[in-house]
């Protein structure tokens, strides 16, 4: 700890929601000119905790100093006045207002007869040049890319004059240069003596940047030390409590046959202006056996193509074949063509959250034969038992906890839920002669989001598992690491153009952020689609 003490103390922080301890008696310090890394699963405690520390939330006990001095608990403005700045991962900032409109918000009285923006543009730039972040004040948010946007929400906490800044994931939706930046950035602040809380599940990263590590797990502080004492697998073993078995992925060996193509395909009619969800004359092939991921900043055509694929959305130009034969745009259809789909948010589209656990396994099946008998137009009679067995399938062999079959799938937490969809995707019922297929077709859409570490494992290794059964696997991610981790074959997305896919070999980390930011997205040929 610095000689001078610290700038933040935590101590014997607790914090229940009803029977769930989401703190149980946390101390923390924070030095002047630190970078804390604070690690942990999630519902490990670490949003309920710094919550607390920016005033959302109010500790049930405990006490924060912040410089010496008690901070008034469960008040943001006292925290802001203390000097803590937060920059949260899904920014906060309005896309139709100005750089310098949007860090105005907020510091001056509504009923001030008068804005003093000449005076306070002098100052954004002023501290913007001691930092090291470069912005136009009149720039509109909406027209600025991912980089700048973050650039931007750091100098609102910083013309505030945060001296502690704690960032939640900051590198999620960077490209490897803006990252390259964003850390840049992190040194000059702490050479300008700001203390930094870096909040990742990014493990290289955190050992990259931070002086010292803490880790959460089920709401306790179980470690605490220098960064340059620890290793990855140190890191991941205390917050899982347990080693994490890192996928195990060969070179696809045995490609196939092509399964899906799109030739030429734009999701957006000509002459209906310009959409950062929407594909631009796209063509790519999927072959069995193969992972083709799918990199890209967020916004950049992933939802449209996934849609596509998914038949939540028709292609409004190009062709789009299954097998050799015209895609059939009906997500029932599609299930039935073993076509199986991870979703984006699997709160949002993947479960019916109060449904039961064993109705939403059987969710895109419930109209077949194997769950169901049509007895009038619009009326099924549910075979249940082939139901609940086929979700206790699922249950058992995708280790799905946290929940029986009739509870609500809403009680299960982010990793279990995923599990749950995985089976429901990659576990086919078996027909009338008892025999399962396995699916042609794999659309996996930020398949990992969210999730911790152990849970990211288990999901890579599926998706390998499937695609050496010989299933395509269309990897669609804002993770870098596992994009270049799984891909087989990788391609960039930028603008809704789809870059024309690599071997994973032949891609550099520097190469894949420039193609990220629209520099270059490589060869343009497209394949070319027998009629």
């Amino acid at each position: 700890m610095h000689a001078q003490g610290p700038v933040l103390s935590l101590r014997g922080i607790s914090k229940r929601f009803g029977a769930l301890v989401a703190n149980d008696d946390i101390s923390l310090e924070l030095g002047a000119g630190e970078v804390l890394a604070l690690l942990g699963e999630n519902g490990a405690g670490k949003s309920t905790l710094m919550s607390i520390l920016f005033g959302h939330y109010t500790a049930d006990a405990g006490s924060i100093t912040v410089f010496g001095r008690p901070l008034p608990p469960g008040h943001p403005k006292a925290a802001l006045a203390a000097g803590i700045g937060m920059v949260h991962q899904h920014f906060t900032l309005a896309d139709n207002l100005s750089v310098l409109d949007n860090v105005l918000i907020g510091t001056e009285p509504a009923w001030q007869p008068f804005s003093r923006r000449r005076q306070a543009r002098q100052r954004l730039l002023d501290v913007a040049r001691r930092f090291g972040l470069p912005v136009q004040p009149e720039a509109r948010i909406g027209d600025l890319s991912v980089g700048e946007r973050q650039r931007v929400e750091i100098l609102k906490a910083l013309y505030r004059g945060a001296r502690i800044l704690i960032l939640d994931e900051p590198t999620a939706v960077l490209t490897p240069q803006e990252s390259e930046a964003l850390f840049d950035t992190l040194a000059q602040m702490v050479r300008d003596g700001l203390s930094i809380i870096f909040i990742s599940h990014k493990l290289p990263e955190v050992l990259r940047v931070s002086h010292r590590v803490a880790v959460l797990r089920n709401g306790r502080l179980v470690a605490q030390a220098p960064t340059a004492q620890v290793t990855q697998a140190q890191l991941a073993l205390w917050m899982v409590g347990h080693a994490v078995q890192a996928p195990q992925r060969a070179p696809a060996v045995r490609v196939g046959a092509v399964v899906c193509a799109l030739h030429q395909v734009s999701t957006q009619q000509a002459g209906a202006g310009t959409s950062r969800d929407a594909l631009e004359t796209a063509s790519l092939r999927l072959h069995a056996g193969e992972i083709v991921a799918i990199a890209g900043v967020s916004g950049n055509g992933q939802v449209a193509l996934a849609e596509l694929l998914s038949g939540m959305r028709r292609a409004a130009s190009g062709r789009v074949q299954l097998m050799g034969r015209p895609f059939p745009p009906v997500p029932a259809r599609l299930v039935s063509e073993g076509v199986a789909r991870i979703p984006e948010d699997r709160h949002a589209v993947g479960v019916v959250a109060d449904l039961p656990v064993w109705e939403n396994v059987v969710a895109e099946r419930l109209r077949t034969p194997a769950f169901s008998r049509r007895l009038l137009p619009g009326l099924r009679w549910i075979r249940r038992a082939a139901a609940r067995a086929q979700a206790q399938r699922v249950q058992d062999a995708f280790d799905v906890r946290g929940a029986g079959l009739d509870a609500p799938a809403r009680s299960l937490s982010g990793g279990n839920m995923q599990k749950l969809i995985l089976g429901r995707s990659l576990l086919a019922p078996a027909d009338a002669q008892g025999a399962t297929h396995a699916p042609r077709l794999i659309v996996a859409h930020q398949p990992t989001w969210g999730l911790d570490i152990g849970a990211v494992a288990y999901v890579q290794q599926q998706l390998i598992d499937a695609r050496d059964a010989g299933a395509a696997v269309l990897l669609i991610s804002d993770d870098l690491d596992e994009v270049l981790d799984l891909g087989d074959r990788v391609a960039v997305m930028h603008g809704g153009h789809l870059g024309t896919p690599r071997p994973a070999a032949e891609w550099t980390r520097e190469a894949i952020g420039l193609a990220m930011a629209g520099t270059d997205t490589g060869p343009a040929t497209p394949p070319r689609i027998e009629p």
